[in-house]
């Protein structure tokens, strides 16, 4: 049994507390290397007489070169290095394997609460799960612990002491003479878990994660188990164990030489008792010995566990939590202190007085401030000094790095988009804390090229669009043609303002402001706290623009502003696919004349993007080029109409609380005339394209 003296070192006083435990001999040092010293000894004082009284000068002379000799290199070997880490191990691994052995308390706890039942068989169910759980720990412990096979010799015994029964016996000895290598501690807990599942399908556990739970916990006691038995089968190396053994016995055989008294020896403190020697044979001798008593802590030592009453203990506690104690509580009763919700402390007995205690406080309860140091100071970090310094000072994206909206710049500014961001500009510098001396517009040294935005309407665009809508009317290059992947543009790549050809006019930046808008909208729906666009701009959408004068568009240029990749039916109808809800009432609500009308103005530039599609497009300039400004000022009115149907016909909807719904002819109608109307300009910019 473990020898324990908590109780003997719970308090520290005088000299110290491990002075007392010297006294003890059951467990101690001394009961371990008595046997061991008393042989040093008496080769030493053996050796010791013969050099004294047996042998002549010369042998004498002799005598004491191999006393030199085993002297002065008996301290190579690495005893103290080589001891120290093997007990270092075996003191952990004698822990690991306490930690180890399993005990069923969990387990009967848990079949106590989920198995119901207070008649015989459900009484039964719970006893024999429980006596199950300690037929298998003892069957692991007489394979590992000798006190325990003593007691339990073998399977018959199990049943002379009630843990097995006859019929699981029979079990035992069939599968035995099948199988005789194995161990079978396992099969008391399949016949466990086989209890568990009837005990569900009769119904007396209510749920199947209380079966989940009482399999998992006799799994991990099956599990534990074993690693009892993989300590037993795997040990410390024995080559481990035997350099330690070697380094300690042949240092003493070496010592009992070298540290012998010889008549050269300018000292006679050593004259009748080695008294140092001693010392060290019982240190590195104990230090063995412990070694030795841990490395099997289920063996007959006095330090190795009480497996023989842990085996008792288990099988009583497990019947007596499942049987006597199941579904059984004290009444219940208000506590003394119902009233006071928590007592403020608990009373002390005369003897505890003195160890009255007081509440622990934390390191910083003993800095006090003054009133003046617990003023608090206003912050003198300004939303300016958190911009990196790099653009700083640049006020063309100073602005943007600080609002969360970013641009790049590249081509030429148009004159609508000048103005807008001139517009931008104003509005920020009336809010910004900052003195800014900027222009109604941007100059060309810090906007001098359009700003391309990312991930915004016009990527969506990119997508629909298979070409790029260069400058230079050029068409997309043979290479992406034969791949059928989309050329790599930027995001306003199909809407970047065009340089005035001879006789040709500039792109229309309606798209640009709807943009902006998106923009605006999404910025204003984002939680952070940094500082960004909503604090910046007026809240709402921007008022619209002016009509800007569009002068003829060259007939080279128009030629190429519509996209080839995709015909204009499929486009029509991918756009028709994706529009939103409210272009549907828009299209409900309007008559067939406005339809039309609309399908003659924007016939190939009805894409499907989703977010503007009730805007009229200007790629129509590529249908006629005479009448611009005409066109557009119907386009302009048609806009107008548009609007004015769609607030009607949002304030019908929600006043009634129903959406109107889209007649299908009228739909079928507006996808039929816009198909017929790209598919006609289609052909006519093939027959001015072919040479004449």
């Amino acid at each position: 049994m473990t020898v324990s003296y908590t109780a003997e070192v719970a308090t520290c006083r005088g000299l110290g507390c491990f002075l007392k435990l010297l006294i003890r001999w059951r467990a101690s040092v001394y009961k371990l290397v008595w046997i061991d010293l008393t042989l040093f000894l008496f080769i030493y004082y053996s050796l010791s007489g013969i050099y004294r009284f047996l042998l002549n000068e010369e042998q004498k002379r002799t005598f004491e070169s191999v006393v030199a000799y085993c002297n002065e290199y008996s301290e190579l070997i690495p005893l103290s290095f080589v001891l120290g880490f093997y007990v270092s191990i075996v003191m952990t691994r004698w822990w690991n394997q306490y930690m180890t052995i399993p005990w069923p308390d969990s387990i009967a706890v848990f079949v106590s609460s989920t198995i119901h039942g207070n008649d015989e068989r459900g009484r039964l169910m719970r006893r024999t799960i429980v006596r199950y759980v300690c037929v298998c720990l003892t069957m692991v412990l007489t394979n590992v612990a000798p006190r325990v096979k003593k007691r339990f010799p073998t399977l018959e015994h199990l049943v002379d002491s009630g843990l097995l029964l006859e019929n699981e016996l029979s079990i035992f000895e069939s599968l035995n003479a099948k199988f005789p290598k194995p161990s079978k501690h396992w099969l008391p807990i399949v016949w466990a878990s086989s209890i568990v599942t009837r005990a569900r399908k009769e119904g007396r556990i209510r749920d199947d994660f209380a079966v989940k739970t009482l399999i998992d916990e006799l799994n991990k006691f099956r599990g534990m188990c074993g690693s009892i038995s993989h300590y037993d089968t795997i040990s410390v190396p024995l080559v481990y164990t035997q350099v330690v053994t070697l380094a300690v016995y042949t240092y003493f055989l070496t010592s009992v030489m070298g540290r012998q008294w010889v008549q050269k020896s300018n000292s006679n403190i050593d004259l009748y008792f080695p008294v140092f020697a001693t010392l060290q044979f019982f240190f590195y001798m104990g230090w063995l010995k412990v070694a030795e008593t841990l490395i099997n802590p289920f063996g007959e030592d006095d330090d190795d566990f009480e497996v023989n009453w842990l085996i008792d203990r288990n099988l009583q506690v497990s019947y007596l939590i499942v049987d006597e104690m199941h579904h059984e509580h004290p009444e219940l009763i208000r506590d003394q202190y119902w009233d006071e919700i928590f007592p403020t402390e608990l009373p002390y007995t005369a003897a505890s007085q003195p160890y009255r205690e007081q509440p622990p406080e934390p390191s910083t309860a003993g800095i006090q401030l003054s009133a003046a140091q617990q003023e608090l100071q206003p912050s003198s970090v300004k939303i300016d000094d958190m911009v990196p310094d790099d653009i700083k000072f640049r006020s063309d994206i100073a602005d943007d790095a600080a609002s969360g909206i970013h641009f790049t710049a590249s081509g030429k500014l148009s004159r609508s988009n000048t103005a807008s961001t001139g517009r931008l500009i104003r509005s920020a510098s009336r809010v910004s804390n900052r003195e800014r001396t900027l222009s109604g517009g941007s100059t060309p040294s810090n906007l001098g090229e359009s700003l391309t935005r990312v991930s915004s309407v016009t990527s969506v665009l990119k997508r629909l669009f298979s070409k790029d809508d260069r400058i230079d009317g050029g068409t997309t290059s043979a290479a992406a043609k034969a791949s059928g992947k989309m050329p790599s543009t930027g995001s306003t790549a199909s809407l970047q303002t065009r340089l005035p050809a001879a006789g040709g006019s500039m792109r229309i930046g309606v798209i640009e402001e709807v943009d902006e808008q998106m923009t605006l909208t999404s910025m204003k729906q984002s939680n952070e706290s940094r500082p960004h666009v909503q604090s910046i701009f007026p809240q709402g959408p921007p008022p619209p623009s002016d009509p800007v004068d569009v002068p003829a568009a060259s007939q080279s240029h128009n030629r190429e502003i519509f996209s080839r990749s995709a015909p204009a039916r499929g486009a029509t109808i991918a756009g028709s696919a994706e529009s939103a809800r409210e272009r549907q009432n828009l299209r409900t609500q309007a008559s067939t004349q406005s339809m039309r009308s609309s399908a003659t103005y924007e016939p190939a530039s009805y894409t499907g993007s989703g977010i503007n599609d009730d805007l009229p497009s200007t790629t129509s300039s590529s249908c006629s080029s005479e009448g611009a400004q005409s066109e557009f000022t119907k386009l302009k009115t048609e806009r107008k109409h548009q609007r004015r149907i769609r607030r009607l016909v949002r304030s019908a909807s929600g006043l009634n609380g129903n959406e109107p719904t889209s007649p299908p002819d009228s739909q079928t109608l507006l996808l039929t005339e816009l198909a017929d109307a790209s598919r006609l300009c289609l052909r006519n910019r093939r027959d001015e394209s072919d040479p004449i």
